[in-house]
């Protein structure tokens, strides 16, 4: 399965991407602290890990708290929402 980026670049599982923006209803369900980590990923850059029954990729942060909590977040983009970045590291 692939997808398109906001530039029309092809981007299937496995393909890096970065984020450019993050929108929809959702964020503001989000609570504050978690919907700030959401947007912290913006401008960062990701591995498509797998595609939803509505063609949408997904990408997946895991960040560190208090030593041996984590807290992941995964969301689905959209076109509008992502831009190719194959020279650019995972993070």
């Amino acid at each position: 399965m692939t997808a398109k980026d906001r530039n029309g670049a092809d981007v299937s599982v496995g393909t890096r991407v970065r984020i450019v923006a993050l929108s929809g209803g959702w964020l503001d369900e989000l609570p504050p602290d978690e919907h700030a980590r959401v947007m912290s990923m913006i401008g960062e850059v990701f591995e498509v890990e797998e595609f939803d029954d509505y063609g949408h990729p997904w990408v997946t942060k895991t960040w560190p708290i208090d030593g041996e909590l984590v807290f992941s977040h995964s969301i689905a983009l959209d076109a509008a929402e992502m831009e190719l970045a194959e020279s650019q590291p995972t993070r």
